[in-house]
């Protein structure tokens, strides 16, 4: 079988940051790298799950709403997969991340999607969890720009 592209992306070099995965006909893969890959810190499950929720719940509520195509978590619990339509511009990708990050740092209440009726496992949650990944991942994108969304070789 054909390589796919993502196991092609050396992970011994890959560090925390937003990057141009793929771009496949009119949408675009960004990997938000939040943890480094295979150094024994992971994302907690009920932390990432509350993030999911709220990142995609944000993103979903922007005036992109209609070019977010995708807002999921690697199964390797290192980050997440954001997927757009390419009428949105890796700035304003970017730019989107920063503030689903800031939405989820200061938000408060019931988390969007939680009931059973709603989620698949809807008690396990972590909103301080989430927080707390948010936060490590705004100082992180804090100056990054577009120059910087490319997998280093």
């Amino acid at each position: 079988m054909k390589k796919i592209a993502s196991f092609t992306v050396n992970h011994n070099k890959l560090e925390k940051g937003m990057y141009i995965s793929r771009i496949d006909g009119d949408v675009v893969t960004y990997d938000v790298r939040m943890k480094k890959p295979n150094n024994g810190d992971y994302l907690e499950n009920a932390a990432m799950h509350t993030f999911e929720h709220l990142f995609a719940t944000y993103a979903r509520n922007t005036k992109f709403a209609d070019s977010i195509v995708y807002v999921g978590p690697m199964g390797c619990r290192t980050g997440f997969y954001f997927l757009v339509r390419d009428n949105i511009t890796h700035t304003d990708a970017l730019n989107i991340m920063k503030e689903s990050l800031e939405f989820i740092k200061n938000f408060e209440g019931a988390i969007p999607g939680v009931s059973k009726i709603e989620c698949g496992n809807y008690l396990e949650h972590s909103l301080e969890g989430a927080k707390k990944v948010a936060e490590d991942m705004s100082c992180v994108l804090q100056n990054w720009l577009e120059e910087k969304m490319v997998y280093e070789q």
